[in-house]
């Protein structure tokens, strides 16, 4: 198997992956119909980068060692558990105390709040402890014999980041069509408090994991 087979085969794998629902596609569409396009973008920048911190750090060992240790992976994973526990209470009471913006005016979101999406998309990628243990069992099973397993592990980091961006981009432009008029509905109050509830219940899913 030579390096480009590789790449294209772990590429049907992570392409079948990136297409189905799950968190990111949430953080991005709530960004982008909540805020704006631009939101939305620093969202799935945050997500991508954490997508290439995994990939290395599983190349590198790092992740390797998160997978061995039952410990440091239940450390982890409660951790990540609150995170995505806290980070969803508070978009739903968050929600409860937006306003409803007049229908002839719609006033920009503060470029600044790009960060926290930013963060958001980062911190819920990087405290899914389950990112990591498939790279690391990825990682081995994409590596041609004699080549080097830290480079193949950012290459592979890197084909899963462009094929995640290039799905999330197209539902982003998507829901960037409607976003103005959600926004004007006050239908965004709900969007948040449906995506603080699924990052709850993926919070409590992950805590559950951890016990058992």
């Amino acid at each position: 198997m030579t390096v480009t087979q590789a790449l294209l085969a772990f590429a049907v794998v992570a392409g079948l992956l990136t297409i189905i629902p799950g968190m990111d596609t949430a953080l991005v569409l709530r960004s982008t119909l909540t805020r704006s396009r631009r939101h939305g973008f620093a969202a799935l920048g945050g997500i991508q980068v954490g997508t290439l911190l995994w990939g290395a750090a599983a190349a590198g060992g790092a992740a390797a060692l998160l997978a061995a240790s039952q410990t440091a992976y239940r450390v982890l994973t409660i951790a990540g558990a609150v995170y995505l526990a806290w980070m969803g209470v508070s978009m739903i009471a968050a929600s409860l105390h937006r306003r409803v913006e007049r229908a002839d005016v719609e006033a920009p979101p503060p470029a600044s709040g790009r960060w926290r999406d930013f963060g958001l998309g980062l911190g819920t990628n990087l405290m899914n402890p389950k990112v990591g243990v498939f790279y690391v069992a990825a990682i081995p099973q994409f590596t041609p014999a004699g080549v080097n397993p830290l480079l193949m592990g950012l290459l592979l980091a890197a084909v899963h980041c462009v094929l995640g961006t290039l799905w999330l981009s197209a539902v982003l432009l998507g829901a960037g069509v409607a976003g103005p008029r959600l926004r004007r509905s006050g239908a965004v109050r709900w969007l948040d408090r449906v995506t603080g509830g699924l990052l709850v219940a993926f919070g409590a899913r992950l805590a559950f994991e951890a016990r058992a």
